[in-house]
């Protein structure tokens, strides 16, 4: 297990950054499949996935999603982070090896401990893959935790 330590609301400081970083494997596209009912031959389908504009699998736009909320959730402001919203636009595909790196910057402090935060998706070649900026609510006091890892689940 890894301990985190979170960035309170009073800590924060706009323009503070993070990054968060992940490769996307099969293994990932096929658990996203199964976990969201998300079933599109363009994730799964090699043979469909050739005739498209794309030309290869490609991953689910929302796993991009996933790795922001995973981000905001363990690096910026942590654990204790509140969700309010996310806006995001889906610049290029994600594909099957890529290696993604969220990139989080506090854009402005708001009253009752909100926050808004850019979060910016880029892969291996430093592409933007995914622009986004979220609203979040930020812890109110300073925690260290122990991030549980799941349990080791098998795609069929």
């Amino acid at each position: 297990m890894t301990q985190v330590s979170n960035t309170p609301y009073e800590a924060l400081e706009v323009g503070q950054k993070a990054e968060y970083q992940k490769s996307v494997e099969e293994r990932d596209i096929q658990l996203f499949a199964a976990m969201s009912g998300d079933h599109n031959p363009v994730h799964l389908d090699a043979e469909f996935a050739a005739k498209s504009m794309f030309r290869e699998r490609i991953a689910h736009g929302m796993f991009s999603g996933a790795l922001i909320s995973a981000a905001v959730a363990c690096t910026l402001p942590g654990p204790g982070t509140i969700y309010l919203g996310q806006q995001m636009s889906f610049q290029k595909p994600v594909k099957i090896g890529d290696t993604l790196t969220v990139r989080l910057e506090v854009l402005e402090k708001l009253p009752k401990f909100k926050v808004r935060i850019a979060t910016n998706v880029y892969n291996q070649n430093d592409e933007l893959v995914v622009a986004g900026e979220a609203e979040i609510l930020a812890p109110r006091k300073l925690q260290t935790v122990e991030l549980v890892s799941p349990p080791n689940f098998v795609a069929s």
